[in-house]
């Protein structure tokens, strides 16, 4: 039995083609995305500057960094310590993690909702794109904020002195919720890939 031709674009209706032409209108917000991970980009290097300054004795780099993470303490701090590297070394992370969840959203967004990236047998093709689609997206972005949201929990608790009781609990509440969703996120797909094996 001969597979059924695929419709011919060129047959479809002005109408549906406007609304599939709709799709490029998303163009503009993946740029902007990638704009937003230019300006991360930027603030990683004038950390990390910051931190081999302050590394080297620089005590302008020092205040800086200890503005930027929001670490106090009653005495004052003339060189890096431990705390204070470890909450930079986070903050990097972050800002890493942060970047890694763009790019999903940008490459993985438009391949599944504009248009084909075409990167069959590129040797840069990354792994998780080549079974993509909403379903895959959805999981990979809830482990992505989990990830992320596990780091800022991470620096409240050593930094834990400088916060409100209720600021340790909200983040450790919401950090919960955010596991509990993505949980129950796969949990659905899986229920989904199931049925539609089965059909």
């Amino acid at each position: 039995m001969s597979k059924p031709t695929p419709p011919n674009k060129n047959n479809l209706s002005p109408l549906s083609s406007f609304i599939f032409a709709s799709r490029w209108l998303q163009l503009p917000l993946y740029l902007g995305l990638i704009a937003a991970q230019a300006v991360y980009v930027f603030h990683f290097w004038v950390e990390l500057v910051h931190l081999l300054e302050a590394a080297f004795g620089s005590q302008t780099a020092l205040q800086a960094l200890i503005t930027s993470i929001g670490y106090k303490t009653d005495a004052p701090i003339t060189s890096l310590n431990e705390t204070v590297i470890m909450l930079v070394v986070l903050a990097l992370i972050d800002v890493v993690m942060i970047s890694n969840l763009l790019i999903m959203v940008i490459v993985g967004g438009y391949e599944t909702f504009v248009s084909r990236l075409n990167l069959e047998g590129h040797p840069d093709q990354p792994e998780w794109l080549d079974h993509v689609n909403a379903s895959v997206l959805k999981v990979k972005l809830g482990t992505a904020i989990i990830g992320i949201s596990s780091i800022h929990l991470l620096k409240t608790f050593i930094n834990a002195a400088n916060y409100d009781e209720k600021v340790l609990m909200w983040q450790t509440i919401i950090h919960m919720a955010f596991l509990l969703s993505a949980i129950a996120i796969a949990y659905a797909d899986r229920l989904m890939s199931h049925h539609d094996k089965a059909h």
